[in-house]
Order: structure tokens, then C-alpha cells, then sequence
């Protein structure tokens, strides 16, 4: 094979797959290799709009602009997206493709393994080399049968393997004993090293460790990433809680729900960002605080995540933050609940059936089978009409009077959105709406901030790879690397 290639496989999910993957891009990149990001199946709620067309995984799109090249379907040819605890929506190669229990999707794998395969040829015929991102854990015993993200598909195309841990979750050496132990022969066999993740503390103390581990496995320990904090790259799917930076000069409070099937809630990102404002997710079982802003994420199950709102007392909540002079803003789902009615006639997302909204906006959204993907740019309808850039991902068709005053003015000559007649509710199926600058500054100042910093969100997440890749880079062991890994491009 004329393309090199090396997978990243990991002791537990969030073990740092996705992020050493990254690292790996752009080091790669910086010494001009050809590199390329492939996730064989991906199942999350954050994801992105690639440049053919279709929808990958958000992890995925952060490794292919480490690369420096656009996203694209091959990068990662199945994704699923939970709608419930049980059934997910499959899709394959950016497309959906159908919606499957867990049961029904264990069938459907050798289907999706040949889409995998496919994916794989054509990115290994365009790339001087491929790095490869596992799911989950490979010990999950119960999911080795007709694998296709992790052992499985690294034996289907002969694939060496990196096993990563992260070390402050603890228990750091069980995991990666316990890992390789459960492996079949060859799939030990297919290991070539490990990585041990976000270290904090000296060094010295764990090198007896490491010397028992390599002694133990008889594999080499090629590298101990340090911990990195306030590190700001896209999450696979987990939401991200911590703040970033010293809140203490905040001068807007931003809060939005974490409902159970928040969808892209990286479109948050740059406000947990902004030095000058306090922004918190809301959990399950926590009153809804007073805010300047109220932010309603995406969802992936709209109706059932606007009941949880409800239950949650949102509602009460929305509506007196709303008397009182407070804002709104709707991204995606979010903005479906704003309106009056959210109508899923074929069961799109659940049991065919109709669910009120909010009220705050004069319309109403229809669940269609036709998703609409598409990246985007234009204006906001604000003052100074500030530039945005952005992408669509929805089902919902909206229709209604308050469409007459449209959020969003984009470039291909459409309208999206609405804002209400008194100017205090926002809604947009533009998801991205605070990554542009003037876009981030524009909404904060509608919120009530009229000076604040601006902040470039997309200049930070190429500032924080590089530095990413720098601690990296200084942290591996090149020569075990080489000595490992004998196909290494460098």
C-alpha cells in the first residue's frame, strides 16, 4: 500500500483519541505530508457540513482543517445520531440512510462496513497518508462481533494500532492491561504502542510505571501527552462545561438548557469563550437562573427535548425573562421551539404527533424527510447588517408570519429566521452564528452589551491546534514512533 496509515484506538470513550488524532494532522501537515482524517463510524450529535454535500462528524471536520483541506463525507462514512436511548439515524456517506434500534443497526453493519471500504480505497488512492480514529473502546465484548470501528475494521485493511489512556480518570495501567488483554492474538499483535494522556505532576514519579508497562505488554510507551488547559477544539459530542479564562470582568450573563438530545451545542463555544461573558449550561434537576440572554440549542428530538424543557420549567422561565426585557435565541431545534406548533406527521423523530411551542415566535415548523445541508453565509438583520458565516443541518420546514422579519440575509438570496415584533426573540436554522466576529459582537451588543471585546473564535481553534500539535510533537518519542511504525510518513 503506497498510502501510509495509523489508527488511534482508545481504553474508554474520551480517552483522547480524537484530539491526538489532531495533533497528529497537523504535524503531519506542517512537514508536508499529505495527511488525511478517517473515522470509519462516528456516533454523535455535533456535526458538520462538508464540502460535497453531506454531514460528518464534528471531530472530524476539526482534524480535516488540521490537514488543512475541507471536510468531506470519505472522512468519516457512518455516522449514527441518537434520537432516543434506543434507535439512532444512520447515515452513510453524509446522507441518511434509515433509522435503526440497536438490534436492527448489528445487521445492518456489513452494509455499512462496505461503505467504510469505500471510503477507505478512495482516500488511500488521494493521500500520502491516513490517520484513523477509533470509537469507544475495542474491549467492548458485546460489540466485537461484525466490528467496523475499531479491531474490526484495523484487521479488514491490515491497519497498525496506537491504544491511548487518559491518565486522569485514573487507573491508567488497568486500562491499558485490561485493554490489550482482551484483544484477540492478532489484534495484540496489530497494537504497536501506547500513548498515555493528559499527565499532570512530575514526570519522574511515573517512569517506574512506565517501565513496568512496557515490561508487562511488551509494547513500547511512545509518548506521555501533558494535560492542556483551556484547551478550545470542537467535542466530539460530549458538551463541554468548563469556562474558559477569568469571568471575573463579565459584563453579560448567557445560560442555555443542556436538553438530553442537544444537537451541535459547539455553536456555544465562542460565548464560553468571550472574556466578557458568563455563560453556563443548565442541567437536568437545575432551577433556570436569571440571565441577560437565554439560549436555546439545537436538537435532534425536538418535541420530546421541548417536553423536558417543560418539565424542566423553562417555559415559566422563558416567558418571565421575556416580560422582564430579556433575550432569546434560537438556533435549529431551538428555534423550532420558539415558534407556535412543531408537526412531525411522519415520525421523523419520534411518535408521529403535533407539540406546542413557546409562542415566541409567529410560526410553526413541519418535520420533512428531505434534510437540508448546506454551508452558508450573509448578513444578520441587525444593526450595521455584520457579516456571519455558518451552516444548515434540520428536517423542519418553517412557514409563518413572523418570517416576514427575517433574522439572517444570506448570500444565495434567501431569508432565514425571524425576530419577533418586539425585537426580543431570535431564531436561525444557522447553526455557527456566534464563530464569525462581527457576528459575536453584533448579537451580544442586541443582547445588551453595547462594548465588548471581539472575539475570533476561528483564529483560536487554528491557534490552540497548533499549540496542540507543538505539546505533541515535543512529548512523543520519534525514534520508538519510527521504530513502531515503520511506515511513518516523517
Amino acid at each position: 500500500m503506497s498510502c501510509h496509515a495509523l489508527m488511534v484506538q482508545g481504553t474508554t470513550s474520551d480517552a483522547g483519541k480524537s484530539t491526538l488524532v489532531a495533533a497528529l494532522c497537523r504535524i503531519l501537515k506542517r512537514r508536508g505530508v499529505r495527511v488525511a482524517p478517517f473515522k470509519p463510524q462516528n456516533m454523535a450529535l455535533n456535526s458538520a457540513v462538508t464540502v460535497d454535500g453531506g454531514e460528518i462528524g464534528r471531530a472530524q471536520a476539526l482534524q480535516a482543517l488540521a490537514c488543512g483541506v475541507e471536510p468531506h463525507t470519505d472522512f468519516n462514512p457512518v455516522l449514527l445520531k441518537p434520537t432516543t436511548d434506543k434507535k439512532a439515524q444512520v447515515v452513510i456517506h453524509g446522507k441518511v440512510a434509515v433509522d435503526l434500534d440497536a438490534k436492527a443497526y448489528h445487521e445492518y453493519k456489513p452494509r455499512a462496513m462496505g461503505a467504510v471500504l469505500d471510503s477507505w480505497a478512495r482516500l488511500t488512492a488521494a493521500y500520502d497518508c491516513v490517520l484513523v480514529e477509533g470509537a469507544g473502546s475495542p474491549a467492548e465484548i458485546n460489540l466485537r462481533a461484525r466490528d467496523i470501528a475499531n479491531m474490526g475494521f484495523a484487521e479488514a485493511v491490515d491497519c497498525p494500532v496506537i491504544i491511548v489512556a487518559d491518565i486522569d480518570r485514573g487507573g491508567v495501567f488497568a486500562h491499558l492491561v485490561g485493554t490489550l488483554d482482551l484483544l484477540s492474538p492478532s489484534e495484540q499483535k496489530r497494537v504497536v504502542g501506547f500513548v498515555i494522556n493528559r499527565f499532570r505532576g512530575d514526570i519522574g514519579l511515573l517512569e517506574s510505571g512506565l517501565t513496568w508497562l512496557e515490561e508487562r505488554t511488551g509494547k513500547p510507551v511512545l509518548g506521555v501527552l501533558p494535560y492542556l488547559h483551556g484547551l478550545m477544539l470542537d467535542a466530539e459530542d460530549a458538551i463541554a462545561t468548563a469556562a474558559i479564562g477569568d469571568k471575573r470582568e463579565a459584563k453579560l450573563k448567557v445560560v442555555a438548557p443542556a436538553y438530553p438530545r442537544t444537537s451541535n451545542h459547539n455553536d456555544l463555544d465562542p460565548l464560553r469563550l468571550h472574556p466578557e461573558v458568563d455563560f453556563r449550561w443548565i442541567g437536568p434537576g437545575e432551577t433556570p437562573p436569571a440571565a441577560d440572554l437565554i439560549v436555546l440549542p439545537g436538537s435532534k428530538a425536538v418535541r420530546a427535548d421541548i417536553d423536558w424543557l417543560r418539565s424542566q420549567g423553562w417555559e415559566q422561565a422563558i416567558r418571565k425573562h421575556l416580560r422582564y426585557g430579556g433575550k432569546v435565541i434560537g438556533l435549529c431545534g431551538g428555534y423550532q421551539m420558539l415558534g407556535n406548533m412543531i408537526h412531525d406527521p411522519l415520525g421523523l423523530e419520534g411518535q408521529p404527533g403535533s407539540t406546542p411551542g413557546l409562542a415566541a415566535l409567529a410560526v410553526e415548523t413541519t418535520l420533512e424527510t428531505e434534510k437540508q445541508l448546506r454551508n452558508v453565509s450573509g448578513h444578520l438583520a441587525l444593526p450595521g447588517r455584520p457579516a456571519m458565516t455558518g451552516y444548515e443541518i434540520h428536517l423542519g420546514v418553517t412557514r409563518g408570519d413572523g418570517l416576514a422579519a427575517a433574522a439572517v440575509e444570506l448570500a444565495d438570496g434567501r431569508a432565514d429566521g425571524a425576530i419577533s415584533a418586539d425585537g426580543q426573540v431570535f431564531g436561525t436554522y444557522c447553526h455557527g452564528l456566534f464563530d464569525h466576529p462581527d457576528a459575536l459582537t453584533a448579537l451580544l451588543a442586541w443582547a445588551g452589551m453595547t462594548e465588548s471585546a471581539q472575539v475570533d473564535f476561528a483564529a483560536r481553534r487554528e491557534a490552540d491546534l497548533d499549540r496542540l500539535a507543538d505539546s505533541v510533537e515535543a512529548a512523543l518519542d520519534w525514534a520508538k514512533l519510527r521504530a513502531a511504525w515503520p511506515d511513518c510518513p516523517v
